[in-house]
Protein backbone atom coordinates (compact mmCIF):
# COMPACT_ATOMS: atom_id res chain seq x y z
CA UNK A 1 0.00 0.00 0.00
CA UNK A 2 1.51 3.21 -1.03
CA UNK A 3 1.79 6.41 1.23
CA UNK A 4 -1.30 8.03 -0.20
CA UNK A 5 -3.41 4.72 0.54
CA UNK A 6 -1.56 4.84 4.14
CA UNK A 7 -2.92 8.58 4.70
CA UNK A 8 -6.63 7.86 3.00
CA UNK A 9 -6.89 5.30 5.63
CA UNK A 10 -5.91 6.86 8.80
CA UNK A 11 -8.07 9.98 7.99
CA UNK A 12 -11.20 7.66 6.95
CA UNK A 13 -10.55 5.44 10.74
CA UNK A 14 -9.97 9.06 12.10
CA UNK A 15 -13.14 10.57 10.66
CA UNK A 16 -15.19 6.63 11.85
CA UNK A 17 -13.21 7.14 15.22
CA UNK A 18 -14.93 10.37 16.05
CA UNK A 19 -18.28 10.31 14.85
CA UNK A 20 -18.59 6.94 16.47
CA UNK A 21 -17.35 7.94 20.10
CA UNK A 22 -20.03 10.88 19.65
CA UNK A 23 -23.18 8.99 18.90
CA UNK A 24 -21.83 5.73 21.35
CA UNK A 25 -21.14 9.03 24.29
CA UNK A 26 -24.50 10.14 23.34
CA UNK A 27 -26.38 6.53 23.61
CA UNK A 28 -24.34 5.89 26.90
CA UNK A 29 -26.03 9.14 28.78
CA UNK A 30 -29.04 7.74 27.77
CA UNK A 31 -29.11 4.75 29.60
CA UNK A 32 -26.87 5.62 32.36
CA UNK A 33 -29.46 8.44 32.99
CA UNK A 34 -32.08 5.65 32.83
CA UNK A 35 -30.52 3.16 34.74
CA UNK A 36 -29.66 5.56 37.88
CA UNK A 37 -33.63 6.93 37.18
CA UNK A 38 -34.70 2.99 38.05
CA UNK A 39 -31.98 2.10 40.38
CA UNK A 40 -33.68 6.00 42.36
CA UNK A 41 -37.35 4.65 41.48
CA UNK A 42 -36.89 1.48 43.21
CA UNK A 43 -35.21 2.80 46.53
CA UNK A 44 -31.71 1.53 45.55
CA UNK A 45 -33.49 -1.53 46.65
CA UNK A 46 -31.41 -4.43 45.17
CA UNK A 47 -34.49 -6.55 45.25
CA UNK A 48 -36.70 -3.91 44.12
CA UNK A 49 -34.77 -2.98 41.08
CA UNK A 50 -34.42 -6.79 40.22
CA UNK A 51 -38.03 -7.56 40.37
CA UNK A 52 -38.36 -5.12 37.82
CA UNK A 53 -36.46 -7.32 34.86
CA UNK A 54 -38.91 -9.59 35.57
CA UNK A 55 -42.04 -7.72 34.33
CA UNK A 56 -42.56 -7.70 30.28
CA UNK A 57 -41.23 -3.77 30.34
CA UNK A 58 -37.73 -4.80 32.30
CA UNK A 59 -37.16 -8.07 30.08
CA UNK A 60 -37.72 -5.94 26.88
CA UNK A 61 -34.80 -3.68 28.19
CA UNK A 62 -32.40 -6.50 27.80
CA UNK A 63 -33.75 -8.92 25.60
CA UNK A 64 -34.86 -7.08 22.46
CA UNK A 65 -33.69 -7.45 18.89
CA UNK A 66 -31.46 -4.13 19.13
CA UNK A 67 -29.35 -6.34 21.43
CA UNK A 68 -29.19 -9.21 19.59
CA UNK A 69 -28.06 -7.43 16.94
CA UNK A 70 -25.16 -6.34 18.64
CA UNK A 71 -24.20 -9.77 20.28
CA UNK A 72 -24.34 -11.24 15.96
CA UNK A 73 -21.82 -8.31 15.29
CA UNK A 74 -20.04 -9.47 18.70
CA UNK A 75 -19.83 -13.26 16.83
CA UNK A 76 -19.01 -11.97 13.75
CA UNK A 77 -15.87 -9.56 15.42
CA UNK A 78 -14.35 -12.83 16.46
CA UNK A 79 -15.01 -14.62 13.15
CA UNK A 80 -13.56 -11.97 11.27
CA UNK A 81 -9.64 -11.98 11.58
CA UNK A 82 -9.99 -15.47 10.14
CA UNK A 83 -11.77 -14.81 7.37
CA UNK A 84 -9.91 -11.19 6.41
CA UNK A 85 -6.60 -12.56 4.99
CA UNK A 86 -8.63 -15.17 2.41
CA UNK A 87 -10.87 -11.74 1.46
CA UNK A 88 -8.08 -10.08 0.80
CA UNK A 89 -6.14 -12.05 -1.34
CA UNK A 90 -8.83 -13.07 -3.31
CA UNK A 91 -11.11 -9.71 -3.59
CA UNK A 92 -8.38 -7.60 -2.95
CA UNK A 93 -11.23 -4.43 -4.20
CA UNK A 94 -13.33 -4.92 -1.52
CA UNK A 95 -10.67 -5.48 0.97
CA UNK A 96 -11.48 -1.95 3.28
CA UNK A 97 -15.12 -2.59 2.44
CA UNK A 98 -14.72 -5.49 4.77
CA UNK A 99 -12.61 -3.92 7.12
CA UNK A 100 -14.54 -1.09 7.74
CA UNK A 101 -18.31 -3.58 7.84
CA UNK A 102 -18.42 -3.64 11.86
CA UNK A 103 -16.97 -0.30 12.96
CA UNK A 104 -19.08 1.11 10.08
CA UNK A 105 -22.30 -0.91 11.03
CA UNK A 106 -21.99 0.10 14.28
CA UNK A 107 -21.91 3.70 14.11
CA UNK A 108 -25.26 3.50 11.86
CA UNK A 109 -26.86 1.39 14.73
CA UNK A 110 -25.19 4.21 17.20
CA UNK A 111 -26.60 7.45 14.84
CA UNK A 112 -30.22 6.03 15.08
CA UNK A 113 -29.66 5.75 18.78
CA UNK A 114 -28.30 8.77 18.91
CA UNK A 115 -31.56 10.37 16.68
CA UNK A 116 -33.93 8.24 19.10
CA UNK A 117 -32.32 9.78 22.38
CA UNK A 118 -33.14 13.72 20.87
CA UNK A 119 -36.67 12.40 19.47
CA UNK A 120 -37.56 11.18 22.72
CA UNK A 121 -36.28 14.24 24.13
CA UNK A 122 -38.17 15.79 22.76
CA UNK A 123 -41.33 14.20 23.26
CA UNK A 124 -40.06 13.78 27.07
CA UNK A 125 -40.15 10.39 27.12
CA UNK A 126 -36.34 10.63 28.52
CA UNK A 127 -36.01 9.26 32.25
CA UNK A 128 -33.60 10.99 34.58
CA UNK A 129 -32.95 10.68 38.10
CA UNK A 130 -34.44 13.18 40.36
CA UNK A 131 -31.13 15.21 40.59
CA UNK A 132 -30.56 14.57 44.70
CA UNK A 133 -27.08 14.84 46.24
CA UNK A 134 -26.84 11.30 45.78
CA UNK A 135 -28.01 10.96 42.11
CA UNK A 136 -25.33 13.56 41.11
CA UNK A 137 -22.54 12.28 42.40
CA UNK A 138 -23.72 8.82 40.80
CA UNK A 139 -23.81 10.64 37.34
CA UNK A 140 -20.71 12.45 37.74
CA UNK A 141 -19.08 9.41 38.48
CA UNK A 142 -20.65 7.60 35.35
CA UNK A 143 -19.77 10.43 33.05
CA UNK A 144 -15.96 10.20 34.78
CA UNK A 145 -16.15 6.46 34.14
CA UNK A 146 -17.37 6.63 30.79
CA UNK A 147 -14.80 9.72 29.51
CA UNK A 148 -12.34 7.60 31.02
CA UNK A 149 -13.09 4.33 29.11
CA UNK A 150 -12.61 6.08 26.09
CA UNK A 151 -9.11 7.61 26.90
CA UNK A 152 -8.35 4.75 27.92
CA UNK A 153 -9.03 3.01 24.18
CA UNK A 154 -7.93 6.37 22.25
CA UNK A 155 -4.44 5.69 24.02
CA UNK A 156 -4.04 1.99 24.18
CA UNK A 157 -6.48 0.95 21.22
CA UNK A 158 -5.39 1.78 17.73
CA UNK A 159 -6.95 -0.93 15.60
CA UNK A 160 -10.78 0.74 14.29
CA UNK A 161 -12.22 -2.80 14.97
CA UNK A 162 -10.60 -3.40 18.37
CA UNK A 163 -11.67 -0.05 19.32
CA UNK A 164 -15.39 -0.31 18.32
CA UNK A 165 -15.13 -3.89 20.01
CA UNK A 166 -14.90 -2.73 22.88
CA UNK A 167 -17.61 0.44 23.02
CA UNK A 168 -20.17 -2.29 22.13
CA UNK A 169 -19.44 -4.51 24.53
CA UNK A 170 -19.68 -1.52 27.04
CA UNK A 171 -22.88 -0.55 26.00
CA UNK A 172 -24.00 -4.16 26.28
CA UNK A 173 -23.18 -4.25 29.79
CA UNK A 174 -23.95 -0.45 30.69
CA UNK A 175 -26.72 -2.36 33.01
CA UNK A 176 -24.34 -3.96 35.03
CA UNK A 177 -21.63 -1.26 35.31
CA UNK A 178 -24.18 1.14 36.25
CA UNK A 179 -25.01 -0.94 38.92
CA UNK A 180 -21.87 -2.05 39.87
CA UNK A 181 -20.69 1.52 40.30
CA UNK A 182 -24.52 2.00 42.85
CA UNK A 183 -23.70 -1.39 44.74
CA UNK A 184 -19.70 -0.41 45.01
CA UNK A 185 -20.39 3.36 46.76
CA UNK A 186 -23.29 1.67 48.45
CA UNK A 187 -21.12 0.56 51.68
CA UNK A 188 -20.65 4.80 51.85
CA UNK A 189 -24.04 5.10 51.77
CA UNK A 190 -25.20 3.14 54.56
CA UNK A 191 -22.18 4.67 56.40
CA UNK A 192 -23.51 8.32 55.51
CA UNK A 193 -26.88 6.93 56.25
CA UNK A 194 -25.87 5.89 59.55
CA UNK A 195 -24.75 8.99 60.71
CA UNK A 196 -27.39 10.51 59.69
CA UNK A 197 -29.65 8.18 61.48
CA UNK A 198 -27.75 8.58 64.32
CA UNK A 199 -27.64 12.44 64.16
CA UNK A 200 -31.91 12.38 63.94
CA UNK A 201 -32.19 9.71 66.72
CA UNK A 202 -29.93 12.63 69.19
CA UNK A 203 -31.98 15.32 67.74
CA UNK A 204 -35.15 13.14 68.39
CA UNK A 205 -34.58 12.09 72.17
CA UNK A 206 -34.06 15.75 73.12
CA UNK A 207 -37.62 16.35 72.17
CA UNK A 208 -38.89 14.81 75.61
CA UNK A 209 -42.53 16.45 75.26
CA UNK A 210 -43.29 15.34 71.30
CA UNK A 211 -45.74 13.28 70.67
CA UNK A 212 -45.49 10.77 67.83
CA UNK A 213 -47.87 9.19 65.75
CA UNK A 214 -46.33 6.34 63.46
CA UNK A 215 -48.58 4.71 60.81
CA UNK A 216 -47.46 1.65 58.27
CA UNK A 217 -49.94 -1.00 56.83
CA UNK A 218 -49.57 -2.13 52.94
CA UNK A 219 -52.14 0.95 52.21
CA UNK A 220 -53.55 3.78 53.30
CA UNK A 221 -50.64 5.11 54.52
CA UNK A 222 -50.61 8.52 53.30
CA UNK A 223 -54.19 9.00 53.41
CA UNK A 224 -54.73 8.73 57.08
CA UNK A 225 -51.38 10.55 57.62
CA UNK A 226 -53.23 13.60 55.80
CA UNK A 227 -56.26 13.20 57.39
CA UNK A 228 -54.70 12.88 60.28
CA UNK A 229 -52.60 15.95 59.77
CA UNK A 230 -56.14 18.04 59.24
CA UNK A 231 -57.79 17.54 62.05
CA UNK A 232 -54.94 17.65 64.67
CA UNK A 233 -53.50 20.88 63.18
CA UNK A 234 -56.80 22.58 64.24
CA UNK A 235 -55.35 22.31 68.36
CA UNK A 236 -52.00 21.21 67.89
CA UNK A 237 -48.42 22.34 66.34
CA UNK A 238 -48.51 19.28 63.97
CA UNK A 239 -45.35 18.10 61.99
CA UNK A 240 -45.57 15.14 59.18
CA UNK A 241 -43.40 13.74 57.20
CA UNK A 242 -43.61 15.27 53.39
CA UNK A 243 -44.51 13.04 50.00
CA UNK A 244 -42.98 9.66 50.07
CA UNK A 245 -40.73 10.30 53.07
CA UNK A 246 -41.33 6.99 54.21
CA UNK A 247 -37.94 5.43 54.74
CA UNK A 248 -35.38 5.70 57.90
CA UNK A 249 -33.67 8.22 55.56
CA UNK A 250 -36.60 10.01 54.77
CA UNK A 251 -37.72 10.40 57.96
CA UNK A 252 -34.31 11.17 59.65
CA UNK A 253 -34.01 14.01 57.45
CA UNK A 254 -37.48 15.28 58.16
CA UNK A 255 -36.44 15.31 62.06
CA UNK A 256 -33.07 17.25 61.41
CA UNK A 257 -34.61 19.52 58.91
CA UNK A 258 -38.29 20.70 60.04
CA UNK A 259 -38.58 19.29 63.53
CA UNK A 260 -38.73 22.45 65.52
CA UNK A 261 -38.95 23.18 69.34
CA UNK A 262 -42.49 24.46 68.81
CA UNK A 263 -43.67 21.40 67.09
CA UNK A 264 -46.13 19.20 69.81
CA UNK A 265 -46.78 16.24 67.46
CA UNK A 266 -45.17 14.48 65.11
CA UNK A 267 -47.14 12.34 62.41
CA UNK A 268 -44.64 10.07 61.01
CA UNK A 269 -45.78 7.38 57.70
CA UNK A 270 -43.54 4.39 58.09
CA UNK A 271 -42.73 2.07 55.06
CA UNK A 272 -40.28 -1.00 54.42
CA UNK A 273 -39.41 -3.76 51.90
CA UNK A 274 -38.38 -6.22 54.74
CA UNK A 275 -38.40 -7.54 58.22
CA UNK A 276 -36.68 -5.06 60.74
CA UNK A 277 -37.68 -1.70 58.10
CA UNK A 278 -40.55 -0.43 60.87
CA UNK A 279 -38.61 -1.65 64.02
CA UNK A 280 -35.68 1.13 62.85
CA UNK A 281 -37.86 3.66 62.09
CA UNK A 282 -39.75 2.97 65.44
CA UNK A 283 -36.77 3.25 67.23
CA UNK A 284 -35.56 6.93 65.20
CA UNK A 285 -39.06 8.03 65.95
CA UNK A 286 -39.98 6.55 69.22
CA UNK A 287 -43.69 6.78 68.50
CA UNK A 288 -45.82 6.56 71.22
CA UNK A 289 -49.50 5.87 69.34
CA UNK A 290 -49.42 3.08 66.18
CA UNK A 291 -51.95 3.30 64.03
CA UNK A 292 -52.03 -0.34 61.22
CA UNK A 293 -54.09 0.62 58.35
CA UNK A 294 -54.44 -3.21 56.73
CA UNK A 295 -52.25 -5.65 55.54
CA UNK A 296 -52.66 -7.23 51.93
CA UNK A 297 -50.24 -9.02 49.50
CA UNK A 298 -48.27 -5.70 48.73
CA UNK A 299 -44.84 -6.11 48.30
CA UNK A 300 -44.97 -10.14 48.60
CA UNK A 301 -42.45 -10.91 46.41
CA UNK A 302 -39.71 -8.61 48.28
CA UNK A 303 -40.89 -9.68 51.55
CA UNK A 304 -41.16 -13.75 50.73
CA UNK A 305 -44.45 -14.83 52.28
CA UNK A 306 -47.54 -12.90 54.21
CA UNK A 307 -46.11 -13.86 57.29
CA UNK A 308 -43.12 -11.43 56.86
CA UNK A 309 -45.61 -8.50 55.93
CA UNK A 310 -47.88 -9.41 58.63
CA UNK A 311 -44.74 -9.57 61.10
CA UNK A 312 -42.91 -6.46 59.41
CA UNK A 313 -46.04 -4.00 60.19
CA UNK A 314 -46.67 -5.71 63.60
CA UNK A 315 -43.17 -4.25 64.44
CA UNK A 316 -44.89 -0.72 64.98
CA UNK A 317 -46.94 -2.20 67.50
CA UNK A 318 -43.82 -4.07 69.28
CA UNK A 319 -42.11 -0.58 69.41
CA UNK A 320 -44.88 1.23 71.11
CA UNK A 321 -44.20 1.62 75.13
CA UNK A 322 -45.81 0.00 77.61
CA UNK A 323 -48.29 3.38 78.20
CA UNK A 324 -49.01 3.69 74.24
CA UNK A 325 -51.66 3.12 71.94
CA UNK A 326 -52.07 0.57 69.20
CA UNK A 327 -54.70 1.23 67.22
CA UNK A 328 -56.18 -1.45 64.18
CA UNK A 329 -58.10 -1.57 61.39
CA UNK A 330 -60.99 -3.86 62.07
CA UNK A 331 -62.12 -4.62 58.82
CA UNK A 332 -58.90 -6.36 57.84
CA UNK A 333 -58.64 -9.68 58.55
CA UNK A 334 -54.85 -9.29 59.36
CA UNK A 335 -55.05 -6.51 61.45
CA UNK A 336 -58.15 -8.22 63.14
CA UNK A 337 -56.06 -10.98 64.41
CA UNK A 338 -53.09 -8.74 65.30
CA UNK A 339 -55.83 -7.13 67.58
CA UNK A 340 -56.85 -10.14 69.24
CA UNK A 341 -52.60 -10.80 70.04
CA UNK A 342 -51.71 -7.46 71.21
CA UNK A 343 -51.44 -6.99 74.94
CA UNK A 344 -50.90 -3.30 74.98
CA UNK A 345 -52.97 -0.47 75.29
CA UNK A 346 -54.99 -0.76 72.30
CA UNK A 347 -58.15 0.51 70.17
CA UNK A 348 -59.97 -1.12 67.04
CA UNK A 349 -62.05 0.48 64.21
CA UNK A 350 -64.33 -0.79 61.79
CA UNK A 351 -66.70 0.77 59.17
CA UNK A 352 -68.43 -2.41 58.75
CA UNK A 353 -69.49 -2.75 62.61
CA UNK A 354 -72.48 -6.02 61.97
CA UNK A 355 -69.47 -8.38 60.47
CA UNK A 356 -67.48 -8.20 63.95
CA UNK A 357 -68.88 -10.03 67.18
CA UNK A 358 -67.04 -8.09 70.09
CA UNK A 359 -66.46 -4.61 71.21
CA UNK A 360 -65.16 -2.00 69.16
CA UNK A 361 -63.94 1.56 70.13
CA UNK A 362 -65.27 3.47 67.01
CA UNK A 363 -67.27 2.12 64.15
CA UNK A 364 -69.02 4.06 61.09
CA UNK A 365 -72.62 3.66 60.56
CA UNK A 366 -75.02 4.62 57.31
CA UNK A 367 -72.17 5.38 55.37
CA UNK A 368 -73.48 7.26 51.94
CA UNK A 369 -71.42 7.28 49.29
CA UNK A 370 -72.40 9.97 46.51
CA UNK A 371 -70.48 11.60 43.73
CA UNK A 372 -67.88 13.61 45.18
CA UNK A 373 -68.23 13.08 48.89
CA UNK A 374 -68.85 10.23 51.46
CA UNK A 375 -71.60 10.67 54.77
CA UNK A 376 -71.73 8.47 57.76
CA UNK A 377 -72.28 8.29 61.44
CA UNK A 378 -69.06 7.83 63.91
CA UNK A 379 -70.01 6.63 66.91
CA UNK A 380 -68.47 5.41 70.36
CA UNK A 381 -70.14 3.98 73.32
CA UNK A 382 -70.84 7.40 74.26
CA UNK A 383 -72.22 9.29 71.74
CA UNK A 384 -72.34 9.50 68.18
CA UNK A 385 -72.09 12.29 65.25
CA UNK A 386 -72.56 13.02 61.72
CA UNK A 387 -69.54 13.25 59.70
CA UNK A 388 -68.97 14.80 56.29
CA UNK A 389 -66.05 14.16 54.28
CA UNK A 390 -65.42 15.62 50.60
CA UNK A 391 -63.76 12.14 49.44
CA UNK A 392 -64.44 9.92 46.50
CA UNK A 393 -64.90 6.23 47.86
CA UNK A 394 -65.68 4.52 51.28
CA UNK A 395 -62.91 3.22 51.16
CA UNK A 396 -61.65 6.45 53.20
CA UNK A 397 -63.85 5.95 55.79
CA UNK A 398 -61.28 3.02 57.61
CA UNK A 399 -58.15 5.39 57.38
CA UNK A 400 -60.91 8.57 58.67
CA UNK A 401 -62.16 6.32 61.21
CA UNK A 402 -58.33 6.10 62.57
CA UNK A 403 -57.49 9.91 61.97
CA UNK A 404 -60.58 10.44 64.78
CA UNK A 405 -59.90 8.31 67.09
CA UNK A 406 -56.85 9.63 67.65
CA UNK A 407 -57.74 12.94 67.81
CA UNK A 408 -60.70 11.78 70.17
CA UNK A 409 -57.89 10.22 72.19
CA UNK A 410 -56.33 13.68 72.43
CA UNK A 411 -59.19 15.80 73.26
CA UNK A 412 -60.54 16.92 70.54
CA UNK A 413 -64.49 16.05 70.71
CA UNK A 414 -66.44 14.76 67.78
CA UNK A 415 -68.46 17.55 67.28
CA UNK A 416 -64.69 19.49 66.75
CA UNK A 417 -63.49 16.69 64.76
CA UNK A 418 -66.84 16.42 62.15
CA UNK A 419 -65.98 20.36 61.70
CA UNK A 420 -62.61 19.88 60.57
CA UNK A 421 -63.06 16.57 58.60
CA UNK A 422 -64.79 19.35 56.35
CA UNK A 423 -61.85 20.44 55.29
CA UNK A 424 -60.42 17.52 54.21
CA UNK A 425 -59.57 16.88 50.68
CA UNK A 426 -57.86 13.62 48.88
CA UNK A 427 -53.92 13.82 48.67
CA UNK A 428 -52.90 14.10 45.40
CA UNK A 429 -53.52 11.72 42.57
CA UNK A 430 -55.45 9.77 45.21
CA UNK A 431 -59.06 9.70 43.46
CA UNK A 432 -58.85 12.87 42.18
CA UNK A 433 -61.99 14.36 40.09
CA UNK A 434 -61.81 16.60 36.96
CA UNK A 435 -63.41 17.75 34.24
CA UNK A 436 -61.73 16.02 31.31
CA UNK A 437 -61.52 16.83 27.60
CA UNK A 438 -64.83 16.28 25.74
CA UNK A 439 -66.45 16.88 28.90
CA UNK A 440 -65.43 13.58 29.42
CA UNK A 441 -65.05 12.28 34.07
CA UNK A 442 -61.47 11.76 34.75
CA UNK A 443 -60.56 9.78 38.14
CA UNK A 444 -57.31 10.32 38.99
CA UNK A 445 -55.80 7.73 40.79
CA UNK A 446 -52.44 7.37 39.63
CA UNK A 447 -50.25 7.81 42.78
CA UNK A 448 -49.92 4.23 43.53
CA UNK A 449 -51.83 0.36 43.43
CA UNK A 450 -52.46 -2.23 45.49
CA UNK A 451 -55.28 -4.47 45.23
CA UNK A 452 -57.59 -3.05 48.26
CA UNK A 453 -57.53 0.42 46.09
CA UNK A 454 -57.89 -0.86 43.05
CA UNK A 455 -61.01 -2.53 43.84
CA UNK A 456 -62.47 0.38 45.58
CA UNK A 457 -61.89 2.06 42.81
CA UNK A 458 -63.58 0.67 40.57
CA UNK A 459 -66.52 0.19 43.15
CA UNK A 460 -66.91 4.03 43.36
CA UNK A 461 -67.36 4.00 39.44
CA UNK A 462 -70.95 2.27 40.16
CA UNK A 463 -72.02 5.76 41.00
CA UNK A 464 -72.12 6.98 37.38
CA UNK A 465 -74.01 5.97 34.91
CA UNK A 466 -72.38 6.43 31.61
CA UNK A 467 -69.70 4.22 30.21
CA UNK A 468 -66.81 3.81 32.24
CA UNK A 469 -63.05 2.59 31.15
CA UNK A 470 -60.36 1.48 33.25
CA UNK A 471 -56.68 2.53 32.39
CA UNK A 472 -54.06 0.76 34.67
CA UNK A 473 -50.68 -1.21 34.56
CA UNK A 474 -50.64 -4.74 35.99
CA UNK A 475 -49.64 -4.65 39.64
CA UNK A 476 -46.19 -5.23 40.38
CA UNK A 477 -44.36 -7.10 43.73
CA UNK A 478 -47.09 -9.62 44.15
CA UNK A 479 -44.92 -12.49 44.30
CA UNK A 480 -46.87 -15.86 43.73
CA UNK A 481 -50.56 -14.41 44.10
CA UNK A 482 -50.20 -12.13 41.68
CA UNK A 483 -52.40 -14.01 38.83
CA UNK A 484 -54.95 -14.58 41.21
CA UNK A 485 -55.21 -11.00 42.29
CA UNK A 486 -55.30 -9.88 38.94
CA UNK A 487 -57.68 -12.39 37.48
CA UNK A 488 -59.87 -10.83 40.38
CA UNK A 489 -59.46 -7.48 39.24
CA UNK A 490 -60.39 -8.33 35.99
CA UNK A 491 -62.95 -9.51 36.92
CA UNK A 492 -64.19 -6.73 38.80
CA UNK A 493 -63.32 -4.59 35.73
CA UNK A 494 -65.80 -6.80 33.92
CA UNK A 495 -68.75 -6.30 36.35
CA UNK A 496 -68.39 -2.53 36.84
CA UNK A 497 -66.56 -1.20 32.95
CA UNK A 498 -67.15 -1.37 29.35
CA UNK A 499 -63.68 -1.60 28.57
CA UNK A 500 -60.21 -1.63 29.99
CA UNK A 501 -56.55 -0.44 28.69
CA UNK A 502 -53.80 -2.14 30.47
CA UNK A 503 -50.38 -0.37 29.84
CA UNK A 504 -47.95 -3.18 30.74
CA UNK A 505 -48.18 -6.82 29.32
CA UNK A 506 -47.10 -9.13 32.69
CA UNK A 507 -50.77 -9.81 33.39
CA UNK A 508 -52.56 -8.96 30.46
CA UNK A 509 -53.98 -12.10 29.97
CA UNK A 510 -55.30 -13.08 33.90
CA UNK A 511 -57.05 -9.73 33.44
CA UNK A 512 -58.38 -10.58 30.45
CA UNK A 513 -59.40 -13.78 31.25
CA UNK A 514 -61.53 -12.61 34.45
CA UNK A 515 -63.08 -9.61 32.19
CA UNK A 516 -64.57 -12.42 29.96
CA UNK A 517 -65.63 -14.15 32.35
CA UNK A 518 -67.67 -11.67 34.16
CA UNK A 519 -69.35 -10.65 30.85
CA UNK A 520 -66.73 -8.37 29.47
CA UNK A 521 -66.67 -8.32 25.61
CA UNK A 522 -62.92 -10.07 24.91
CA UNK A 523 -62.06 -7.04 22.07
CA UNK A 524 -63.28 -4.06 24.99
CA UNK A 525 -59.86 -5.35 26.54
CA UNK A 526 -56.38 -4.34 25.29
CA UNK A 527 -53.18 -3.88 25.64
CA UNK A 528 -50.81 -0.93 25.09
CA UNK A 529 -48.21 1.28 25.84
CA UNK A 530 -48.81 3.91 23.36
CA UNK A 531 -49.69 6.99 24.86
CA UNK A 532 -50.82 8.34 21.27
CA UNK A 533 -53.18 5.18 20.73
CA UNK A 534 -54.35 5.19 24.57
CA UNK A 535 -55.65 8.98 23.50
CA UNK A 536 -57.05 7.84 20.48
CA UNK A 537 -59.28 5.06 21.83
CA UNK A 538 -60.64 7.41 24.35
CA UNK A 539 -61.08 10.26 22.07
CA UNK A 540 -63.26 7.78 19.25
CA UNK A 541 -65.54 6.03 21.71
CA UNK A 542 -66.22 7.65 24.87
CA UNK A 543 -68.66 10.55 24.68
CA UNK A 544 -69.54 13.87 27.21
CA UNK A 545 -70.20 12.03 30.42
CA UNK A 546 -68.47 9.13 30.27
CA UNK A 547 -65.68 8.06 33.03
CA UNK A 548 -62.30 7.47 32.76
CA UNK A 549 -60.52 6.00 35.65
CA UNK A 550 -56.34 6.25 35.59
CA UNK A 551 -56.08 3.71 38.16
CA UNK A 552 -51.99 2.97 39.17
CA UNK A 553 -48.90 4.38 37.85
CA UNK A 554 -50.09 5.77 34.56
CA UNK A 555 -47.75 7.99 32.64
CA UNK A 556 -48.32 12.02 33.81
CA UNK A 557 -48.44 12.98 30.62
CA UNK A 558 -51.42 11.16 29.86
CA UNK A 559 -53.37 12.86 32.95
CA UNK A 560 -52.01 16.51 31.26
CA UNK A 561 -53.65 15.49 27.90
CA UNK A 562 -56.89 14.09 29.68
CA UNK A 563 -57.70 16.94 32.07
CA UNK A 564 -59.32 20.41 30.60
CA UNK A 565 -56.96 22.73 32.72
CA UNK A 566 -58.80 25.07 35.27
Amino acid sequence: MDLLNIFQLNLIQLTIFQILVIFWLIRTAKYTFFYLYLWQLKEYHIGRFLDHFRTEKGKIILLNQLNFLKVILIVYFFNFPYYFPSLIHNFPSVSLTVYYFFPVFLLVIYFFEGLKFFFDLYKRKVKFPVLTKKAIFLVLLSVVLGIGAILALFYFEKDLNSFAFWLLLFDLFIFLIVSVIVLIFQPFVVLLRWQTIKKAKLKRESFKDLLVIGITGSYGKTSTKEFLYTILSKKFNVLKTKEHQNSEIGVSLCILNDLKPEHEIFIVEMGAYGRGGIKLLSDIAKPKIGILTGINEQHLALFGSQTNIIKAKYELIESLPDNGLAIFNGDNKYCLELYQKTEKPKKILSAKPRELNFHLDIWAEGIILQKGYIFFRACTEANCEDFKAYLSGSHFVPNLLAAICVAKELGMTLEQIAKTVLKIKSPKNTMNIFKGIKNLVIIDDSYSANPEGVFAALDYLKLYTGKKIVVLPCLIELGKTAKEIHYRIGEKIGEVCDAAIVTTKDYFQEIGEGFVEKGGKRENILFTENLNDILDIIDRHWDPGDIVLLEGRVPSRLIDLLVVSS
